[in-house]
């Protein structure tokens, strides 16, 4: 059997969200909430739906959303 990885598979996403509030769903997150300002989050391709329905729960806006080697670009 031949094993094919699609490029969207390995592709991975910058959301830059604010207003989120430490709340019950927010605990779970893998990342700090900070109390002003924006968070960046790393989002799989295959996760994105996911994480914004999350993010939407979590009382957050989603700012923008970039590919990581972008974002990666931007700040260098």
């Amino acid at each position: 059997m031949i094993s094919s990885t699609s490029t969207a598979d390995n592709r991975i996403f910058v959301y830059e969200v604010t207003g989120l509030r430490q709340n019950q769903q927010t605990e779970n997150n893998n990342f700090q909430i900070r109390n002003s300002g924006s968070v960046f989050v790393n989002v799989p391709y295959n996760r994105m739906n996911e994480q914004m329905q999350s993010i939407t729960r979590a009382g957050g806006t989603i700012v923008s959303i970039r590919p990581l080697s972008e974002h990666l670009a931007a700040n260098a």
